[in-house]
């Protein structure tokens, strides 16, 4: 495996990751493979989570991205990506607390009262949050958004439904976008943090997805919100929305290429292994090829998600990056683990060995945080309106 440059302080980190995955969740794919078979889903049992959890904890992995603060070690996103490929080398579905993109929508938008109320707890790991930003017919598209805020003269009143989210059914707080608005004409997409337990906040169904994960449809009928549940300024929570959108797509990227990494591991293993027509699979040029590809493309990436992630560290505009970043890795993991169940046969069909979940997980991702067509349409519109300036 090529690796890239990283400080040692960074390399250690990943390392450490590397040991966890391999000690503490390695271990346990047979049983979630089982449970996902099974139509159960891979969520961990109550026993499996608490186990991991505390050894996460020991070893130190918690809060990394979270402000020094709030017990955090507040790291960089160079830091993090390393972190995250570690991770997606294993497809037992483990995050170490706090989810990323909500605390940096947290960080960036949350009054002091709210830092206090949520964003402490939540750096620290002692909360689940989910985001509710889609909507049945209009996706994430913010300009057919319908849920709606109304302002009454002391609180904001919520109604509109959400679909697609994750953890709605166990979050102890729910980021919800909605057009808000008031008497005197002002309006536009605001961001509002909702309890659990929250009257006229309902969840309509558990939805079975790909990869054996679940999300929510929701309903806001009548929700009352007190004017402290507004996160960020009325009308503009679109910016820290975008900011949580970026680190998530970031972080896809670096999860593309641990999955990547583990299907062309498991194509080796195989290939180093298995005869046919008295040749080694791996001794094929077909599959020295697959292989040769699937590195080459593995280190391409792995260098546009560790280019991005030094300029989000800088203050740089990345966004441009981020779409090319979604739409590459997503279909280089893609390819590269279809090519390991072309390798393995057969084998590579059954739900006894992780590629299906793997494959399953990676096409949700082309579809998260924006589809492969809407992130190739940012870079084209980039390169055609640069050109159209050049131009004048």
């Amino acid at each position: 495996m090529v690796e890239v440059e990283l400080k040692e302080e960074y390399r250690l980190l990943k390392d450490l990751v590397r040991r966890f995955v391999k000690d503490e969740l390695l271990p346990l794919e047979r049983d979630v493979m089982a449970r996902a078979a099974a139509g159960e889903g891979i969520a961990l049992n109550q026993s499996e989570k608490e186990a991991v959890d505390r050894r996460a904890k020991e070893l130190g992995l918690r809060a990394l991205d979270a402000p020094a603060e709030f017990g955090g070690f507040d790291l960089p996103a160079e830091a993090m990506v390393g972190v995250d490929e570690e991770i997606a080398k294993t497809i037992v579905h483990y995050a170490i607390p706090p989810d990323s993109p909500n605390l940096h929508m947290l960080i960036a938008a949350a009054s002091p009262e709210q830092r206090e109320k949520y964003l402490r707890p939540y750096a620290r790991g002692e909360t689940i949050s989910a985001m509710a930003i889609s909507e049945p017919g209009a996706g994430s598209d913010p300009r057919r958004m319908s849920t709606r805020a109304a302002w009454t003269g002391d609180s904001w009143v919520l109604n509109g439904r959400k679909i697609w989210i994750s953890k709605a059914g166990e979050a102890d707080f729910t980021i919800a976008m909605a057009v808000s608005s008031r008497d005197d004409g002002g309006s536009g997409i605001s961001a509002f943090i909702v309890d659990r337990g929250t009257p006229g906040f309902n969840i309509l169904r558990r939805i079975p997805m790909l990869g054996g994960l679940f999300t929510y449809e929701i309903a806001f009928e009548d929700c009352r919100l007190p004017v402290s549940a507004l996160l960020g300024a009325e009308g503009q929570g679109f910016a820290p929305m975008q900011k949580r959108l970026s680190v998530r797509r970031l972080q896809m990227g670096a999860w593309c290429i641990g999955i990547a990494q583990r299907a062309l591991d498991i194509l080796i293993e195989h290939a180093s292994q298995r005869t046919t027509f008295g040749a080694l699979l791996s001794q094929r040029q077909a599959v020295q090829w697959w292989a040769a590809d699937a590195a080459t493309k593995i280190h391409a990436t792995r260098l546009m998600v560790y280019d991005a992630a030094r300029k989000v560290d800088q203050g740089r505009e990345v966004r441009l990056e981020l779409s090319m970043i979604k739409i590459f890795s997503t279909e280089m993991a893609t390819e590269i683990i279809d090519k390991a169940m072309q390798t393995l046969g057969a084998m590579g069909m059954t739900k006894e060995i992780p590629l299906y979940l793997m494959a399953e997980k990676v096409r949700w991702i082309r579809v998260g945080e924006g589809p492969s067509e809407v992130h190739r349409w940012v870079v084209a519109r980039s390169l055609f309106g640069n050109a159209s300036a050049q131009r004048r």
